[in-house]
């Protein structure tokens, strides 16, 4: 009896310490929605279980090694065990009870999380390689950032123009696949004001990781003010074709893959592209002229450029205006 106690109070120790080690660590990020409170909490005590189960597994083992190892000297076989009903019995109902309690836990998190506010403001999200495009609806404005008020729950309706993305914003903890030809739903209430990212956390492709767009949680004051800022800009930008050209690349998410600043992305950089030379991967060099960029829209593989061969870039059935609208804003980033 003097065994199982020892090792009865080393488990208890061991498990306050592994439990208030993995607290210290910080393995979660910074706690910015209502919905991540519920997450955290059942987190919590999952820590709180593998803590426990951890300690219940390595203490008695390397107590066992140590206090009933092999003595110098001792040659006979060790004593014969058949087994222990009562002891069977126990670790297989207990058990039941914690995965039933946690199953509980699960589903009442879950509830908290999707937990459904009927004045919640709509954001449409489109997900394509490499990039996220948001639109407010009622407003008219397309960004490829994400503004939203603190303390108000926002739901975002998803849809992707390729392959399986998801939406993850670590610091909200929520996460929603974004599936072709379908809408998928997420919602969150920001409860910190600040400046986050969204990530694509399905592997869609090979410029993946650097799927990210800026989310910022704003005040109400600032988010108005964005929001005005931003109806005016497009409101301008629909005078001038460079305008409404820059406005359908934000809306086709092209800046996730062509820089506006000579950077390297998965296509090649916009900057200074218009009228330039531009080495194609059979060998051949071209001019960067109104028929090269509209045959690259509508038939992206005909010219490959090289470094960016094989091209994954979709064809884009613009009309002649839009494909026009696009070539004066190209012209304009000198």
């Amino acid at each position: 009896m003097g065994h199982f106690l020892v090792v009865g109070i080393l488990v208890i120790v061991m498990a306050v310490l592994t439990y208030v080690g993995l607290d210290a660590a910080g393995l979660m990020p910074v706690q910015a929605s209502a919905q991540a409170v519920s997450i955290d909490w059942l987190w919590n005590w999952q820590l709180v279980a593998i803590s426990f189960l951890f300690s219940l597994i390595v203490v008695p083992l390397i107590y066992s090694l140590v206090v009933f190892r092999r003595k110098k000297g001792e040659t006979g076989d060790g004593a014969h065990i058949e087994g222990n009903t009562p002891l069977e019995i126990g670790w297989t109902i207990v058990p039941l009870f914690i995965v039933l309690a946690f199953a509980y836990m699960g589903a009442y998190s879950l509830g908290q999380t999707r937990r459904v506010d009927p004045t919640a403001m709509v954001v449409q999200v489109k997900a394509r390689q490499f990039a996220w495009t948001f639109e407010y609806p009622e407003l008219g404005i397309v960004s490829n950032e994400l503004h939203i008020p603190v303390n108000k729950q926002v739901v975002l309706k998803m849809e992707s123009a390729d392959v399986i993305h998801s939406f993850w914003v670590p610091e909200f903890r929520v996460k929603q696949d974004v599936v072709p030809g379908r809408v998928t739903e997420y919602r969150i209430t920001p409860t910190l004001i600040g400046d986050y990212k969204v990530r694509c956390a399905e592997l869609c492709g090979s410029s993946h990781a650097y799927m990210e767009s800026p989310v910022i949680v704003d005040s109400q004051s600032d988010y108005d003010a964005w929001i005005s800022a931003q109806a005016k800009i497009a409101a301008e930008a629909a005078k001038t074709p460079e305008g409404q050209g820059k406005l359908l690349t934000v809306r086709n998410g092209c800046i996730g893959c062509h820089s506006l600043d000579g950077s390297k992305m998965t296509g090649p950089t916009w900057f200074n592209l218009y009228g330039s030379e531009v080495p194609l991967a059979d060998g051949r060099t071209v001019i960067a002229d109104d028929a090269f960029i509209t045959e690259s829209i509508l038939q992206p593989k005909a010219k490959e450029v090289k470094g960016f061969a094989p091209t994954t870039m979709p064809a884009y059935p613009l009309t002649d205006e839009e494909i026009a609208n696009i070539i004066a804003y190209l012209k304009t980033l000198k």
